[in-house]
């Protein structure tokens, strides 16, 4: 049972978002926050397990490490699995899943690893009760995380059930919708505040629209999600409905109700409309619209503002066509942008060249398996030579 007043937990996330995490966790209170690669680890009490599960838009699973033993061999990992007591955390009419994450030269196959912890389990119970728990990998009892490194195996329960990505929100997507967690990251990247314009004129399913809207209105992503793991907890945690509705309740009235301009565009009609549905299911409807348009007629609102674009990488247009799209943004964003801060993500470090910009910031991310750029360029109003001169008269005048 752990049932410590505090302990550690881990939060996985994606490459690239580990320092937007961090300052996630700093902000909502964890203690003892640490970064590693793809995670964050933290202290908090049962209550911010859940808060945090709640709350975090850059986390994809919240782990709760219980356990650590070396490991030589798969006779050694069985024979250790074995020594732990399994009834101080379920019973044998639960049901468990396991996830096996490998780096380590020991083992190859993460799903064998998988099946011998499985058996060790349900052997022990068989072995006692003549019975055994059963598999159920979408919704178990107990989801048990394993990760090996180098030599040294640590077992976590999975407190958030299906991954923090999955928010509810989304019912209908394109041919290569964004990942909600990445989405999230990459409103966070760019340091928007909330308030000016924020544009995404290819906007897909329109998941980047919907987190930047998330974020300007402090609506938690978990907010729409019906499930989690730790709700089915019963031994090693039990689940405390009274602590999670204080904690729900907590963080829906710090719902705030800002009407930002936050603008979608989308050259095809039945995608749109896609789109459209999803804000719809965010409750984001009255901040966000789109407009079927090409980007290059898309209607620019004055002042300042963020602009993020994810557009296609080039797996299924010629190269000639994905040159010509990423200098159409280039041309648009001189042309229309002035006074925004204009960022692309995109695998394809060939079709980059095509924007015909100097990119002022880099940042290395993944979009699923593929490794990314997430590019900024500052679209000064006027040309940047007279930006820099009024800078540096302002500057002067301080002096």
């Amino acid at each position: 049972m752990i049932e410590e007043t505090e302990f550690k937990m881990i939060a996985k996330t994606s490459f690239g978002l580990e320092e937007v995490l961090m300052q996630e966790l700093n902000k909502l209170g964890a203690k003892d926050v640490e970064e590693h690669n793809r995670a964050v680890s933290f202290t908090g009490d049962k209550g911010f397990m859940y808060k945090a599960n709640l709350c975090l838009r850059t986390a994809l699973r919240i782990l709760v490490p219980f356990h650590t033993f070396k490991v030589t061999d798969e006779k050694s990992f069985y024979n250790s699995m074995q020594e732990i007591n399994w009834e101080e955390y379920m019973d044998v009419t639960d049901t468990l899943a396991i996830d096996t994450v490998l780096n380590t030269d020991l083992f190859t196959h993460s799903q064998y690893l998988s099946q011998k912890a499985k058996d060790a389990i349900v052997d022990q119970f068989r072995a006692k009760h003549g019975e055994r728990p059963s598999v159920d990998l979408d919704k178990p009892t107990v989801r048990i995380n394993i990760h090996i490194y180098i030599d040294t195996c640590t077992l976590s329960f999975d407190s958030s059930g299906e991954s923090l990505h999955k928010r509810g929100y989304r019912d209908k997507t394109n041919l290569a919708p964004i990942n909600e967690v990445l989405a999230a990251g990459l409103v966070l990247l760019t340091g928007w505040d909330k308030r000016t314009n924020f544009i995404d004129p290819m906007c897909g399913s329109g998941t980047i629209l919907i987190e930047a809207a998330l974020i300007a209105n402090n609506i938690p992503p978990g907010y729409y999600r019906e499930d989690y793991g730790f709700e089915r907890w019963k031994k090693m945690m039990p689940y405390d409905e009274e602590l999670w509705n204080t904690i729900f309740d907590g963080a829906v009235n710090r719902i705030t109700d800002h009407k930002q301009v936050i603008l979608g565009g989308e050259i095809s009609p039945n995608v749109a409309k896609k789109a459209k549905e999803n804000i719809k299911l965010a409750k984001v409807d009255d901040v966000v619209s789109i407009k079927v348009c090409d980007m290059k007629d898309f209607e620019v609102p004055a002042g300042r503002g963020v602009v993020i674009i994810n557009p296609p990488y080039g797996e299924r247009m010629d190269k000639d066509n994905i040159g010509e799209l990423y200098k159409m943004m280039g041309d648009t964003f001189k042309k229309n942008f002035g006074g925004y801060d204009c960022w692309i993500l995109s695998s394809n470090m060939e079709a980059f060249k095509n924007v015909g910009l100097r990119p002022s910031r880099k940042i290395a991310l993944f979009n699923g398996p593929l490794e990314c750029r997430f590019m900024k360029y500052e679209m000064y109003q006027g040309t940047k030579r007279v930006h820099k001169l009024e800078e540096g008269y302002k500057k002067k005048i301080k002096e």
